[in-house]
Order: structure tokens, then C-alpha cells, then sequence
């Protein structure tokens, strides 16, 4: 479930969602690394600073979720994207796949707004999967005979690991984690506590 075998073609239309939002991750980090705009024009205007989303720049709930902090950041948010998503791709369909992610990350982005700082600025897609595990979390507790004993316990621990190191890692947005995992374990109980 978590192990990739399909050649490159086929994951791109196996997965779309998520062959699409790993080339926007490629695309807005290129576009931030290179010369092309005077002063980090991009990530000025696109990361998450709370101090301009009270003053109406709205659209800084939604576009954290698609910029990185370097190439490290980018790259490991894709992997764990490119590991932990076709699954719920494939379960959920398209529309859902991205229902859950978009709102998980805005979720996330939406506590980070309430519990940090005027000043807090932020970047990154870890929210939103964060959310997608919280997603698999309420799939553990509600509907066990969707997931493996193997593939629960994998995630779970990945899970387990991934919110210990939140608190142990420096430049973290602690808030977006938890409430990304959060409101992807809410959305998934209401959707399958049924």
C-alpha cells in the first residue's frame, strides 16, 4: 500500500491529485530559488504571515500549503506526499482526495493564524499531511477492514514518530501539525463513525 512499484507514467495517471500538487511544489519552489523575481517576490507574497491574513490577505490560508522553505523542504514534503497519498487518492477519489487536503492544510493554517503571533510567518505543505494522517487515524478506529494489520501499524507508528518529532525539531510550526492531524482525524470520523 505504502510501496511504490508503478513506473513514473503510470503513477502520474494512477494519482493525478498528487502528481499535480508535487509539480506546483517543483514549479513555486523553482520559481523562489532562481533569479527571476527581485527579493523573494513569491514567498513574500505567498507564505502564511498572520499579520497580513487579519488584514484581508485571505488568500495566505490557502497558498502556505504549496511553498517551501528551501529545496529539503520541499523535497521531503513531496516524498512523504508521493508515500502516503495514492492510497487515499484511490479511496477517496479525486474531488475528496482534495476536499481533505485543501481543507486539512487551510485547517491547519487557520490554527496557526489563531495560536501564533501577529508576526508568525510560515510555509509548507506538512499540515495538509499531517491531516491525511489523521485521515488514516480515524480509518484505524472506524472502519479497521479498509487498511492491513500491517499497513494500520505503519502508519500509526509513522504517525506516533512524526508528532514526537514535531516538539524536537527547531523552525516547526507545532501548531499547524496538531491541528492538521486534527481536522483530518475529525473530517475522517465523520465521515466513516457512520
Amino acid at each position: 500500500m505504502f510501496t511504490r512499484t508503478e513506473s513514473f507514467r503510470d503513477f502520474i495517471r494512477f494519482y493525478p491529485v498528487i502528481s499535480f500538487i508535487i509539480v506546483i511544489h517543483i514549479l513555486l519552489y523553482l520559481l523562489t530559488a532562481l533569479p527571476i523575481f527581485p527579493n523573494q517576490y513569491l514567498l513574500e507574497r505567498l507564505a502564511g504571515v498572520n499579520l497580513y491574513v487579519v488584514n484581508g490577505e485571505y488568500w495566505r490560508l490557502v497558498t502556505p500549503i504549496f511553498m517551501h522553505a528551501g529545496f529539503a523542504h520541499m523535497l521531503f514534503n513531496s516524498f512523504s506526499l508521493v508515500l502516503f497519498g495514492p492510497a487515499l487518492e484511490q479511496l477517496l477519489g479525486r474531488t475528496k482526495f482534495i476536499l481533505v487536503y485543501l481543507g486539512t492544510g487551510i485547517a491547519a493554517n487557520v490554527a496557526t493564524l489563531l495560536l501564533e503571533p501577529l508576526t508568525y510567518t510560515h510555509v509548507g505543505s506538512s499540515g495538509a499531511i499531517f491531516g491525511l494522517f489523521g485521515f488514516y487515524i480515524s480509518i484505524i478506529l472506524f472502519r479497521k477492514a479498509m487498511l492491513s494489520r500491517e499497513n494500520s501499524q505503519t502508519i500509526l507508528t509513522i504517525a506516533i514518530i512524526a508528532v514526537l518529532m514535531t516538539f524536537f525539531q527547531s523552525n516547526i510550526n507545532v501548531s499547524a501539525h496538531l491541528f492538521g492531524m486534527l481536522s483530518g482525524f475529525l473530517i475522517g470520523a465523520a465521515a466513516y463513525r457512520r
